[in-house]
């Protein structure tokens, strides 16, 4: 008989994609004790190495509106350590976030096959360990789906959803005639790497032969014109995007080799010196089942931005929907996909985030509370993985109160969206509140104007910079009437939000593609924001007048730093000494530039 390990957490997640990982490491870091159970070897769902997508959201569409939070903290500490967009590094990273967190259980490998229930609530979730052949059985008080095809909706009898609605359903302007269960492919991408000289290529016999772009169905290929991570190979949506998954995987396989075939020995397209360097085996997957929670988030809400007044995340991406025919559609005039642009964040309600007819079960992911049509944008991982950041503060505070997400929703919402801001997560509509050891101070700087630093929105939005402008080498400092007891400083540092290239690319590829062509045949390396400052020190002043500096960083890499001190001192300053410009000596720039959103002391 194969063993069971029996654990006992606060909170439960399934599944270890970027929301789901995102919850785990809130969750933990607010004091929750947490089981994450993942089928893969790997984190990251369709950002790791076994799939290859790049993180996309709001700021990949929408000026200055990069996710913040645990997502800006990941996406730094990769673009410090892994300058070459390796994919080994960046799983090592992945695995690292959560693997070293205090307070969470990683099972790796681990695949949720059955759930106990009583009543409305989730008792516990039983997974099977492949690589130790052991079963896990959870025991907590919330549980979390990341799993993106939503296992615990099959599992518990959660209400969900399937297919595209009906007009008459929301009254979507997209939504169609008559409903369907029809929905977004899946797709299997490729790696290229270019060479100095031409590469053969031999396709397998069981690949699809395209002799000419038509056959193709006219999707873009050409490597001289265009930059592509090949999405358009995708399939499924007309079949069951979890049943026939293995099905679906050896079409999309045999179509991948058959393109990398037409590009290399059918006509010229820019490839004879490129090589076909990984194939994913594991197709990126967009659309199953969407859970329905107290609230489903609709088109309307997307484009008109409902300011809902639980918003614990937000999204930016367009409304990206493709139509289900997938590569068997022709992309002649962008027939095989409906878009639409947005200009603004919209915000998105705790109420979407959990179940409506399961009490103790929420969601994280690309299963959340969404009609099909705001699904197609809220899809993206950078906006789930500002969901996850949600989810996992959310569920944390529940957890603290001993309520459902439904009862922490209607009595702790504003606890839980501080803790989000004070994380440095963007928030529409919302500032976040200065902690009040700091207003009991005098703020004074040696240049300039200091005091957007305090006004409660910690980057640039909306054409307002909402931060100072310094030199290096020049103070902001705190004066208090008395000395007072200092626990600790917070920072929120300018890491370029509207960031859309790296330098050190002579491709001119965007910041997320590059993960698709990680160098070029001259090893290219690829770029850290410049105006992120690199060296600071915190300095103190005791009742004799004196300075001493207390916390010194000579090679910060982050934009978010919250530290402690525990001291007790009559004036603190912040001392910016470099940034990354200073060590590029940047002409345009200079090295004197120091860009600060806040300095705050608690």
């Amino acid at each position: 008989m194969l063993k069971t390990i029996h654990h006992k957490a606060d909170i439960c997640v399934v599944g270890g994609g970027i929301g789901g990982m995102f919850t785990a490491i809130s969750a933990a870091r607010h004091g929750a004790k947490v089981a994450l159970m993942q089928d893969r070897p790997v984190l990251g769902g369709n950002a790791s190495s076994e799939i290859r997508m790049w993180i996309s959201g709001a700021g990949t569409r929408v000026r200055d509106l990069q996710e913040t939070g645990i997502m800006e903290e990941l996406l730094l500490e990769n673009m410090h350590r892994n300058p070459r967009r390796n994919f080994s590094t960046w799983d090592a990273l992945l695995y690292e976030m959560v693997r070293f967190e205090e307070n969470i259980d990683l099972m790796l490998n681990c695949a949720c096959c059955e759930a106990s229930t009583e009543g409305s609530r989730i008792r516990s979730v039983k997974g099977f360990q492949l690589t130790t052949y052991t079963w896990h059985e959870v025991e907590a008080d919330i549980f979390v789906d990341s799993s993106g095809d939503s296992i615990l909706a099959l599992l518990t009898g959660a209400e969900y959803k399937v297919g595209r609605e009906a007009k008459a359903e929301y009254n979507e302007e997209f939504g169609l005639d008559v409903a369907d269960p029809h929905t977004m492919g899946m797709s299997i991408l490729l790696q290229c790497r270019e060479t100095d000289h031409p590469i053969s290529y031999t396709p397998p016999a069981w690949a699809y032969d395209f002799p000419t772009d038509d056959a193709m169905n006219n999707k873009p290929h050409n490597l001289k014109a265009i930059n592509t991570n090949f999405y358009w190979i995708e399939l499924g949506g007309m079949q069951n995007s979890i049943d026939d998954t293995e099905e679906i995987r050896d079409e999309l396989l045999k179509i991948a080799f058959g393109v990398w075939d037409h590009m290399k020995n059918h006509g010229d397209h820019g490839a004879e010196n490129w090589d076909l360097e990984w194939v994913g085996f594991l197709p990126g997957k967009r659309e199953s089942r969407r859970y329905v929670g107290d609230v489903v988030l609709t088109q309307h809400d997307v484009e008109n931005c409902t300011p809902f007044p639980d918003v614990v995340a937000y999204g930016g991406w367009q409304i990206d929907n493709h139509l289900p025919g997938g590569f068997h559609m022709d992309a002649k005039g962008g027939r095989h996909l409906q878009k639409r642009r947005l200009s603004e964040p919209y915000p998105i309600p705790f109420r979407a985030l959990y179940s409506k007819n399961i009490e103790n079960l929420m969601f994280a992911g690309r299963n959340i509370s969404a009609s099909h049509i705001a699904f197609s944008s809220t899809r993206v991982m950078g906006t789930i993985g500002v969901i996850g950041q949600a989810a996992g503060t959310g569920a944390a505070v529940a957890v603290k109160y001993g309520l459902t997400p439904r009862e922490v929703c209607k009595q702790h919402i504003g606890e839980i969206q501080d803790l989000l801001m004070e994380d440095d997560c963007f928030l529409p509509g919302l500032k976040r509140k200065v902690n009040p050891l700091t207003l009991q101070a005098k703020l004074s700087c040696d240049y300039g104007d200091c005091s957007a630093i305090l006004n409660g929105v910690d980057r640039r939005i909306w054409g307002c910079d909402n931060g100072y402008f310094g030199k290096t080498n020049k103070a902001i400092t705190y004066t208090f009437d008395a000395p007072a007891h200092i626990g600790g400083f917070r920072l929120v540092l300018d890491s370029d939000l509207d960031r859309e290239f790296t330098d050190g690319n002579p491709n001119g590829l965007n910041t997320s593609s590059v993960l698709f062509y990680p160098y070029s045949h001259n090893q290219t390396t690829f770029g850290f924001p410049r105006c992120l400052i690199k060296h600071y020190k915190i300095e103190v002043q005791d009742e004799s007048g004196e300075w001493r500096t207390v916390y010194e960083d000579d090679q910060n890499h982050q934009r978010f730093i919250k530290k402690p001190l525990d001291l007790t001192a009559k004036a603190v300053r912040f001392v910016p000494l470099s940034t990354y410009f200073s060590e590029m000596k940047c002409e345009d720039y200079g090295s004197s530039v120091a860009h600060i959103f806040n300095f705050e002391l608690y």
